[in-house]
């Protein structure tokens, strides 16, 4: 009986072949690191269009392909940028100097970033199949522009910071991520013409809900700078547009730290702030923008072409986020429950109970984190316990640790 080869246990080894060209001494025996992470961020994408997904989590992959990509680029495209400026040619491990790696990287960028575009537009279009639609401002009845007339001058006009650019008023500063509407105007009186930057602010959501969507109506969404065109008689009074266009910057990001700074606190404040500041590694702008204001844009940032990007589509993927909604549970996975571990249950809730008879290792989400909060409650309450030490590594927003965390109580010669 013949073995299946498929049964790599029980199979003979197929026989050797060789390579034609390649050498297994080489670099080539290497891959990439960052086109390898890549790769990895292609494999992100690909489930945003894995039909086996929930809408609305492909979404969240979506979302989450394209805030990668910009940490990407803040640090390790940052790095290998500087490492070319400064002259630098020696090769990594697979052969291939910082130049010739950037010009592989931005190839496969780009491609991964038209990808994105292509799959917002199917999703969008799967969306409004579902009630969720992203509306352009020409499509919006009087009584939504009504609303969102009070919406703006209520919650958007008071952050909103318009700024001229001319002589007088130099290029500003526009931060990491900074994502900015430009604006060409023109005077009704005499037709005097006028520049301007209009920062979106970060506090106000990127898409504003409609008024109307309820249950069996369509849930409706507006783009903020969809909102901000719509208004700008209040920011630029007596000025009309006649040009406009959006984009948004990535910095370098890299933190360089002196570990042997005598206050390594001020040497941490000032890599942060020095980062704030850092090159432009990355433009994105729309590919309609005016020839005016995308030259003015360009010269002002003194950018180079392998730093700007013309997006056919949204800028700002990593805003999508915003219409991964709770309220659609049947467009998401199933809510998960934490476990509570067995052991902590055996000794009633006793978590001090628990560790002292075996090590124990959480595993959030899986286990719950209020096994955490108890342990701090109990050794808080411990009149034995000297101290508590807790170390958390890349929390989140809500203030829990994305990767690990580890926490101890001291008592007189014992660590829990």
């Amino acid at each position: 009986m013949q073995t299946s080869t498929a049964d790599f246990l029980n199979s003979d080894l197929p026989e050797p072949s060789e390579l034609a060209g390649f050498d297994p001494t080489g670099p080539q025996r290497f891959f990439n690191r960052e086109l390898s992470w890549l790769a990895f961020n292609w494999r992100v994408l690909e489930e945003a269009s894995n039909k086996r997904v929930p809408l609305l989590e492909r979404l969240r992959f979506l979302s989450i392909s394209a805030n990668n990509l910009d940490e990407f680029y803040t640090v390790r495209v940052a790095g290998l940028r500087e490492l070319a400026s400064s002259g630098n040619t020696t090769p990594a491990a697979d052969g291939l100097t910082p130049a010739e790696q950037l010009v592989l990287i931005d190839t496969d960028a780009r491609a991964l970033m038209k990808e994105q575009q292509s799959c917002w537009k199917a999703l969008r279009a799967e969306m409004e199949d579902h009630g969720i639609v992203v509306v352009p401002r020409k499509s919006l009845t009087k009584s939504e522009c009504a609303a969102m007339e009070q919406m703006f001058l209520s919650r958007v006009f008071p952050v909103l910071t318009p700024l001229a650019v001319d002589p007088a008023h130099p290029f500003p500063f526009i931060p990491n991520g900074g994502f900015v509407l430009a604006l060409m105007l023109r005077r009704r009186t005499d037709g005097r013409r006028l520049r301007a930057l209009l920062p979106i602010p970060h506090q106000i959501n990127r898409f504003v809900p409609l008024p109307g969507g309820s249950k069996g109506k369509p849930q409706r969404f507006l783009p903020l700078e969809d909102l901000l065109l719509m208004h700008l008689e209040h920011l630029f009074p007596g000025y009309e547009l006649t040009g406009d266009c959006v984009f948004r910057l990535l910095r370098d990001s890299d933190l360089e730290i002196e570990e042997e700074a005598e206050d390594l606190v001020r040497e941490f404040e000032v890599a942060l702030k020095r980062r704030r500041r850092g090159q432009v590694v990355r433009m994105k702008i729309s590919a309609r923008a005016p020839a005016e204001l995308r030259e003015m844009i360009v010269q002002e940032l003194a950018l180079k072409p392998d730093e700007i990007i013309d997006i056919k589509g949204m800028i700002g993927i990593v805003d999508l986020k915003e219409l991964v909604l709770d309220t659609r549970p049947d467009l998401l996975w199933p809510s998960y429950t934490p476990r509570i571990p067995e052991r902590v249950q055996d000794h009633e809730g006793d978590i001090f109970g628990a560790v002292r008879q075996k090590d124990m290792l959480l595993h959030h989400p899986y286990e719950s984190f209020d096994m955490v909060v108890r342990f701090l409650q109990q050794a808080a309450r411990d009149p034995n316990v000297l101290a508590i030490k807790q170390t958390l590594y890349r929390t989140s927003k809500a203030g829990r640790p994305a990767v690990w965390q580890c926490l101890w109580c001291h008592l007189p010669g014992i660590y829990y």
